[in-house]
């Protein structure tokens, strides 16, 4: 089942890509209207000595209960490297031994103040990780670590060529398009190999890839969208001075975050139509293309749902906060965070179901012209 693995592509770029946004948002955080006297000295790594007392407080103004801790702790590096310090937290509740990141606050009165920043998940993601290369490697065999390779190769071009190019200033929808082809060409090569039908996948997938880029355009204008959906893209364009262009951002989010399924079904359908001609090899052009839709028909159903859910995934918690207010559900959805995801997902759907019957076409023809090994293994998805 060669795709088992290359659709884990699809949840690590986005998942990848919302906890590279996290960091770089949070380290450019502005501090509160409450606080508008402190200043970000720093902000230190540190470990729990002890927590020191422990209550249950309510937060001003509310019935929520929190809990308030008096923090012991000794500073590990920065400034205060060797320093114990004690302070009130009721932020993320800590415990003895933790290790977390604090800021240092210093008042324009010469007062010092400390709160907790987050706390330090290194080890859990190392851990999560491993995890995850080991099960791809025991299941996937070289194959798996093909796939490890090429993952690897589509982070690097993301972050040392995508990201500065888009910071840059240049096009978000040339750059996003280009790159994110050149990803799909690389993972596909990297996991399966440089054949035939690698070059017939790529050759859908980035057909593909430009027709999602067309639908997102389209959606992005019918429904006025600024690309201003959230804190971070407000952080984002104070930090670069607003020479960023956030619709063109959102475009090149769409495409990212659809490479990995476009990926999918682009190398299945290929597999598919390789697997026809070579154990049918008087069967005509028309009978192998009917045969392929078939099975991408069942594929692609499936996907669609992968591609939806795993965007309303993300925004869940927001819904749930929406859902507890006044407003009504048309309201709710015409608010430009749901507009954006329910967006994303009809653009990369359409994407998605468009790669069928072109990639399909497209591997028809390279049999048809070239023909496919048939020393090549590939497997295909099978949907009951």
């Amino acid at each position: 089942m060669i795709s088992y693995v290359t659709r884990f592509s699809f949840f690590q770029t986005f998942i990848f890509l919302g906890v590279l946004g996290a960091l770089f948002f949070c380290g450019n955080t502005l501090v509160s209207g409450q606080e508008v006297h402190q200043d970000l000295e720093e902000t230190v790594y540190a470990e729990v000595l002890s927590i020191i007392k422990e209550e249950v407080r309510l937060v001003p103004g509310t019935d929520v209960e929190t809990v308030v801790q008096i923090v012991r702790a000794r500073a590990l590096d920065g400034s205060l490297k060797g320093d114990i310090i004690e302070f009130e937290n009721d932020y993320i509740q800590l415990e003895e031994g933790q290790h977390f990141y604090l800021n240092h606050l210093k008042f324009i009165d010469g007062g010092e103040m400390y709160r907790v920043r987050d706390v330090d998940r290194s080890r859990g993601l190392y851990t999560l990780g491993l995890f995850f290369v080991m099960a791809v490697l025991v299941f996937g065999g070289m194959q798996g670590v093909r796939s490890l390779l090429s993952l690897a190769l589509s982070f690097v071009m993301i972050v040392f060529i995508l990201f500065p190019l888009l910071l840059a200033g240049y096009s978000p929808i040339l750059v996003s398009v280009v790159i994110g082809s050149l990803i799909l060409c690389c993972a596909v090569m990297g996991t399966h190999g440089v054949s035939t039908r690698s070059y017939a996948a790529c050759l859908g997938a980035t057909v593909s890839v430009v027709i999602t880029g067309v639908v997102a355009f389209w959606g992005i204008d019918l429904l006025h969208l600024s690309g201003f959906f959230s804190d971070e893209t407000v952080y984002l364009n104070l930090n670069t001075g607003g020479l960023l262009d956030f619709k063109g951002l959102l475009l090149g989010g769409v495409i990212i975050g659809v490479l990995g399924v476009l990926d999918d079904i682009a190398v299945t359908q290929v597999a598919v139509v390789a697997e026809l001609k070579n154990s049918l090899p008087h069967i005509t052009n028309r009978e192998l293309y009917t045969k392929a839709l078939r099975v991408g028909k069942e594929h692609v159903s499936a996907l669609v749902n992968t591609i939806v859910l795993a965007y309303a995934g993300v925004s869940l918690p927001l819904a749930l906060l929406f859902s507890e207010s006044e407003y009504s559900l048309s309201q709710i959805l015409n608010n430009e965070i749901f507009a954006t995801e329910i967006m994303r997902s009809i653009a990369g759907s359409i994407g998605l179901i468009a790669t069928v019957p072109i990639t399909t076409a497209l591997a028809v023809w390279w049999a048809h012209s070239f023909g496919f090994e048939k020393s090549e293994h590939e497997h295909v998805h099978h949907h009951h």
